[in-house]
C-alpha cells in the first residue's frame, strides 16, 4: 500500500511538475499551516484584470479572510495557489495537479500542514462527446432566449452534460491530488470546499442583475441549476467516498444568489453587490461569509 501510495504521489511532481521533485525521505519540509488550491470562486480574481499570466487573488477572497482568522496572514504558513479558471483535470489550462505541485514548491505540504482547503469543478469538461463547460455555455444556452437551456441542451451540446457529474467521477478526478497531499501531509484535514448559491436548488429559471437597473431573465434554466445542484452533490459523496471533510457552502448563502434582492454574488456592474466585481463570482460580503464558513469548519 505503501509503495502504491509513494507511485501516486511522485507520478503528480513528474508528469506536471518536474522542477518539484518530492521531497527526500529524511528532508521533507515541515509544511505551512493552511494551504488553498482552487478556482475564479477562491481567488475572485478575473485574469482580465492582470496583464501577467499569475495567478492572483483578490484582497478579499475567502483564502485571505480565512487565513485572517487562523491568525496567518501575511505570514509564511499560508499557501494560496488557487488560480481563475483552474479545473480538476479538463482543458488546456492550469489543473488540480498543477497547483498540487505549485504549493509542494512552496514547500506547502509536511507534517505541520493542518488544513488544506479544495475548491474546484466548477470549469470542468463533464461529457466525453462535448467541450462545454460553464463558461462557454454562456452564449448558446444561458443567453440564449430562444432555444433557452432546459435540461435538453445538455444534449444538444449547448450545456456542459450535468448528467455525468456524479461523486465517483468527482472522486476519481482529484484521487492522485489527493493521494500526494495525504502523504505529505499526513496530519492535514483535507476539505473539499463548495460553492454559494447561485440559484435555489431546482429552479426552472435564471437571472443576472445588470448596472442595478433591471435583470436578464432566462426563463428556462433549468440546465443551469441542475448542473450547480449536481456539482453539489458530487463533492459531499466524493468527499465521503475520499474520507475527506465537505464544507457546505450553501445554507450560510442561501438567499442571496444572484436573482435575490440582497445578492451576494456579482451581477454586471451591479450596485447592490460590488459594482467592480467578477460577474457571477461572490462579492466581499459573500467571500466573508464563506471565509467565516470554513472556519467554523477548522474550529471543530
Amino acid at each position: 500500500m505503501a509503495g502504491a501510495v509513494v507511485a501516486a504521489a511522485l507520478t503528480v511532481t513528474t508528469m506536471y511538475a518536474p522542477a518539484a521533485a518530492a521531497p527526500v525521505e529524511n528532508n521533507r519540509p515541515a509544511g505551512k499551516s493552511l494551504v488553498v488550491l482552487g478556482d475564479s470562486f477562491t481567488a475572485n480574481y478575473p485574469k482580465f484584470f492582470s496583464a501577467t499570466k499569475e495567478c492572483l487573488h483578490a484582497p478579499t477572497s475567502w483564502p485571505n479572510r480565512l487565513s485572517e482568522r487562523m491568525g496567518l496572514a501575511g505570514t509564511p504558513d499560508f499557501v494560496d495557489v488557487s488560480c481563475s479558471g483552474s479545473t480538476i483535470s479538463t482543458g488546456d489550462g492550469w489543473w488540480l495537479v498543477h497547483e498540487v505541485a505549485e504549493a509542494a514548491k512552496q514547500q506547502a505540504f509536511g507534517p505541520e500542514t493542518e488544513v488544506i482547503a479544495i475548491q474546484t469543478g466548477m470549469n470542468d469538461v463533464w461529457a466525453r462527446n462535448s467541450t462545454a463547460t460553464m463558461i462557454t455555455s454562456l452564449q448558446p444556452c444561458v443567453f440564449n432566449l430562444v432555444d433557452g437551456c432546459g435540461l435538453e441542451a445538455a444534449e444538444q451540446g449547448r450545456f456542459t452534460d450535468y448528467r455525468n457529474v456524479t461523486g465517483q467521477v468527482y472522486a476519481n478526478r482529484i484521487r492522485e491530488a489527493v493521494t500526494y497531499m495525504r502523504y505529505y501531509a499526513p496530519k492535514a484535514r483535507i476539505m473539499l470546499v463548495g460553492y454559494p448559491e447561485l440559484f435555489p436548488a431546482a429552479q426552472e429559471h435564471v437571472c443576472v442583475n445588470v448596472l442595478g437597473a433591471g435583470e436578464v431573465v432566462q426563463p428556462r434554466g433549468r440546465a443551469v441549476t441542475e448542473y450547480l445542484d449536481r456539482l453539489n452533490t458530487a463533492q459531499r459523496e466524493a468527499a465521503e467516498l475520499l474520507k475527506l471533510e465537505f464544507v457546505d457552502i450553501r445554507p450560510a448563502t442561501a438567499g442571496h444568489g444572484l436573482c435575490a434582492d440582497d445578492p451576494w454574488l456579482n451581477g454586471f456592474f451591479d450596485p447592490a453587490a460590488d459594482v467592480a466585481g467578477m460577474p457571477f463570482h461572490p462579492s466581499a460580503r459573500g467571500d466573508e461569509v464563506a471565509a467565516e464558513t470554513v472556519y467554523e469548519q477548522v474550529r471543530r
